[in-house]
């Protein structure tokens, strides 16, 4: 069973609008910093620190928004963070509800095969790669695409169709070097 485009887009909005309307708009690159901080204070105690006011700590990054992201180190269970979680769960159930991956979804896509190789090693690699490159470029942005893009753009915030412009614009050329004819 598969969904078809426009019932998911349409689902994809009334999820969106539940979730600004009932919590807050939906984001995600900020818990990867959240859990790194999280594994840090494990080694290291001192990264936060409670104080009359609250949760502060000696990396700027986390002492950030009057102590907001230290705070969410110290209590990792957060709406946030179980969001993230459960967006990994949920794809989890998803592949298993509808029976497991398909021959073909496990199988190595052909142009990416006459392209780049056959080596699933290299296309891990690139796919790591890309993606550290994303994050980095995420957290470097102050959001993510899905911050800046989809609940950016719900919100009519102009910085969101920027963001999206400016995605679309890296993102095409890259695919068209990438994938060009053999």
């Amino acid at each position: 069973m598969t969904l078809n485009w426009k019932s998911g887009g349409v689902l994809l909005g009334v999820v969106f609008f539940l979730a600004v309307a009932l919590v807050k708009p939906i984001g995600v690159s900020t818990q990867f910093v959240i859990f790194d901080g999280i594994l840090w204070n494990a080694i290291n105690p001192d990264v936060v620190t409670t104080t009359a006011d609250g949760f502060t700590s000696p990396n700027a990054y986390l002492a950030k928004s009057g102590g907001k992201y230290a705070e969410a180190v110290a209590n990792p269970i957060n709406y946030s963070f179980i969001f993230v979680l459960a967006m990994m769960v949920g794809a989890a159930l998803s592949v298993l509800a509808r029976g497991g991956l398909s021959r073909e979804e496990r199988a190595m896509p052909e142009l990416w095969r006459s392209t780049i190789g056959g080596s699933s090693l290299k296309r891990y690699a690139v796919a790591f790669v890309g993606g550290f490159i994303v994050l980095y470029g995420a957290r470097l942005a102050g959001g993510c695409t899905s911050g800046h893009m989809m609940s950016g753009m719900m919100q009519t915030a102009l910085s969101g169709y920027i963001f999206s412009a400016g995605a679309f614009a890296a993102a095409v050329p890259v695919a068209m070097f990438m994938y060009k004819e053999v």
